[in-house]
C-alpha cells in the first residue's frame, strides 16, 4: 500500500525486507502538495505533454525536487490521478452532511463528469505506461465508492433520484457517461447538454 505523505526505505538494522517510513519534513510535504496542485491544473488545462521541466518551474521548485518525490512522469501522473480521487472522496463524505441531498448529489454528479475528460486521459496515459491503478488506487477507490453510495441513499430516500438503481449501476452508467464526455472532445456546450440528459435519466419516472 503506498505511503502518502512519506517515504519507504530499507532498515539495515532489520534486513533490506523491512521497511521503515520516514516522515517527509514540513517545507517537503508543502512542496509535494504545490507540485501536485500545479500539476494537477497544468495537465488540466495543457494536456499530458508539459514537461516535468515546465511543471517544477510553475511551481516554483528545482527539477530535482520534483524527481525526489516523483521519480519519473508516470509517478507523478499516478499521484495526480489518485489525489483527484481523494479529493472527491472527502467532498463526496462531506455533501452527505449537507442539508439538501437531492442538490447537492446532482451537483456532485456533474463535478465529477466536467473532471472526466482530463481523468480520463491521465488513467489511460497509466494504463499505456503499464501502470496498474486497479491496484494503485484501491483504497482511495473504495473509499469513493462508499461516499458516493452515501450521496446516492441520501438523495434516493429524498425523493430526488430513482429509487430502483443500486451502487454497482450507478458508477456502471458513470463510466459511460464519463467517455461520452470525453468523446466530446472539450465542447463546452455539449459536454453541458451530455450531462443534463445523463442526469435526467436519474430522475424519478414521472
Amino acid at each position: 500500500m503506498p505511503v502518502r505523505y512519506g517515504v519507504v526505505t530499507p532498515n539495515p538494522q532489520y534486513g533490506v525486507e523491512t521497511p521503515v517510513v520516514k516522515r517527509l519534513r514540513a517545507d517537503a510535504r508543502r512542496n509535494r502538495a504545490r507540485l501536485l496542485a500545479v500539476a494537477e491544473d497544468i495537465f488540466a488545462t495543457r494536456g499530458l505533454t508539459v514537461s516535468t521541466e515546465e511543471i517544477a518551474a510553475a511551481a516554483g521548485v528545482g527539477i530535482g525536487t520534483l524527481f525526489r518525490h516523483f521519480p519519473t512522469k508516470e509517478a507523478l501522473l499516478e499521484a495526480v490521478f489518485v489525489e483527484r480521487l481523494s479529493a472527491l472522496a472527502d467532498e463526496a463524505n462531506a455533501l452527505a452532511l449537507a442539508p439538501e441531498p437531492g442538490e447537492v448529489f446532482v451537483a456532485f454528479i456533474r463535478d465529477v463528469l466536467l473532471q472526466a475528460r482530463s481523468k480520463s486521459a491521465i488513467a489511460d496515459a497509466l494504463a499505456s505506461a503499464g501502470v496498474d491503478l486497479q491496484h494503485t488506487a484501491a483504497d482511495v477507490k473504495a473509499e469513493l465508492n462508499s461516499a458516493l453510495e452515501r450521496l446516492l441513499s441520501n438523495a434516493q430516500r429524498a425523493g430526488a433520484v430513482r429509487d430502483d438503481i443500486s451502487i454497482a449501476e450507478l458508477l456502471a452508467v458513470l463510466v459511460g457517461a464519463s467517455r461520452a464526455v470525453q468523446h466530446l472532445g472539450g465542447n463546452a456546450e455539449l459536454e453541458a447538454r451530455t450531462i443534463t440528459i445523463f442526469l435526467d435519466g436519474l430522475r424519478p419516472p414521472t
